[in-house]
């Protein structure tokens, strides 16, 4: 069994009392009354995502008594973008921050994690739905930098984006669309919030629309495009040469 898992309806009600970094709470599906109003109740107040799910996962994941409740303890502790980016203007440094958009596989997530903190990105943003587990592989595939970076979890993407908008950050979207530019001749100098999406679906259509610019990364041959690790290290580097050369 995973270590970092807590199950039952106390220790998981005193869990997320008591302040640890809860990841996600799975509920058992047609479970009602007391149970289930309690865990809606705190994982709301917590901003914390829960997935209802059959019984079956349960068992498979515990091999106690459950009660109906499982929650994921995570690695990290999550920050608030309200608070960090304030903090940013106010240390008088430039705001470069990387937004993702359903990336769910681990892997990519951790590498993604890592590239951010070497590239100086002041924060990750993820939705508390849709987004990979800060588990033990994806700090493996950070190489340890999950620990170090700063994370954000939101409840929307799109009132973030809103919100960064409205406090001064241009949000740039990755996408292979006819409005992309290449990611050169985009100004990357002032203060940025990278837009990846996940491989394959890419980034919402309502989110390309609401961003302020949509960029691409040349490539040569017609294969596809880059891994979404690969291009938000690609992103990221060409930001920090326009800053040093800015």
């Amino acid at each position: 069994m995973d270590k970092n898992l807590i199950y039952g309806h106390h220790p998981v009600v005193e869990a997320i009392q008591s302040g640890k970094a809860v990841e996600k709470v799975f509920f058992q599906q047609g479970v009602r009354g007391e149970l289930e109003k309690e865990i809606r109740q705190l994982t709301k107040a917590h901003d914390i995502p829960m997935q209802v799910v059959p019984k079956e996962k349960l068992n498979r994941m515990v091999r106690g008594q459950h009660q109906g409740v499982i929650a994921y303890l995570s690695l990290v502790s999550y920050q608030s973008i309200e608070d960090v980016l304030p903090f940013i203007y106010e240390s008088g440094e430039t705001p470069l921050l990387v937004l993702l958009d359903s990336i769910t596989d681990v892997r990519n997530f951790g590498a993604i994690c890592r590239s951010a903190y070497c590239a100086g990105a002041h924060a990750v943003i993820v939705p508390q739905s849709g987004s990979a587990l800060a588990n033990e592989d994806a700090m493996k595939a950070s190489a340890g930098a999950l620990a170090h970076v700063r994370l954000c979890r939101v409840r929307s993407l799109f009132s973030t984006v809103e919100w960064l908008q409205a406090s001064g950050v241009q949000v740039v979207a990755t996408a292979l669309t006819d409005r992309a530019i290449d990611i050169d001749k985009a100004d990357l100098s002032g203060p940025t919030a990278i837009l990846m999406g996940a491989e394959g679906e890419g980034v919402h259509p309502k989110l390309l629309k609401m961003s302020d610019a949509v960029v691409k990364i040349p490539q040569v041959a017609g294969f596809d495009s880059y891994n979404v690790s690969v291009a938000t290290g690609i992103a990221l580097y060409e930001t920090l040469r326009q800053r040093k050369n800015g």
